[in-house]
């Protein structure tokens, strides 16, 4: 329970109790975050589904602000200081990793935050009714992307969190997950999306970045969830 706990008090702004933990109990609390990731999904499907009873935007921009509200935009600030690091940088690794670091928002973070949410509320206003059991399930399938991207790509900062996902992520961790994700596939099929997704971001983290910090782990998680948003909207409109 304590694992869990943690994991919720991390990824969402749910009240939890406080509880003493260490470095083990984090770990365990890593390999719990799409666990975490389904009681986020639920509420945002719920809110969802609540505003769509007055009309399909209201019910799209009540997903959204739940979704916002629920992790307290964790996410988008790491997608918002990846963004900004990617555009000052130039190719400079160390510029890079010192613009992501400044707690201020530049105006590629800005441009990357808005494009983002008006991406998820349309998305989520294209989905029918029949779509929000698949809604609850995309922020869980989101977030075994982390796992992977920690086995496969080192930390860009020591003593960050990047490193301690990296040394929390057990490769049964990982391959557990994305076989619950496939087998889940089977009955909402763009979640079988997920795993190519995460490799996808994988090469791109690879080939930009060579690592992954704690701002890379969230902007991965914000692209995973639009991305699987799309293949939701394609597949309930084939």
């Amino acid at each position: 329970m304590k694992p869990l706990i943690l994991a919720l008090s991390f990824l969402t702004r749910l009240p939890m109790p406080r509880v003493a933990a260490d470095e083990a109990d984090f770990a365990a609390a890593i390999r719990l975050y799409p666990v975490a990731g389904l009681v986020i999904g639920a509420v945002v499907a719920g809110a969802g589904w609540a505003g769509g009873h007055i009309d399909p935007w209201a019910g799209a921009l009540a997903a959204l602000v739940a979704w916002v509200w629920i992790t307290g935009a964790l996410h988008l600030d790491g997608l918002a200081d990846l963004s900004d690091g990617l555009g000052a940088a130039h190719g400079d690794r160390t510029r890079l990793l010192a613009v992501m670091a400044d707690p201020h928002i530049g105006s590629f973070g800005v441009v990357a935050l808005v494009i983002q949410l008006l991406a998820k509320l349309v998305l989520l206003h294209g989905l029918p009714a029949t779509a929000w059991p698949i809604l609850a399930l995309i922020p869980a399938a989101a977030r075994i992307g982390p796992l992977v991207w920690a086995r496969f790509l080192p930390p860009l900062r020591e003593g960050g969190l990047g490193a301690l996902v990296s040394r929390a992520v057990r490769p049964f961790d990982m391959v557990a997950w994305i076989v619950a994700v496939l087998a889940i596939g089977c009955v909402y099929p763009p979640l079988a999306m997920t795993p190519i997704l995460a490799l996808s971001l994988l090469t791109w983290f690879r080939r930009k970045l060579g690592g992954v910090t704690g701002d890379v782990h969230g902007a991965g998680i914000e692209l995973t969830e639009t991305g699987l948003l799309i293949v939701t909207l394609a597949y309930w409109a084939s």
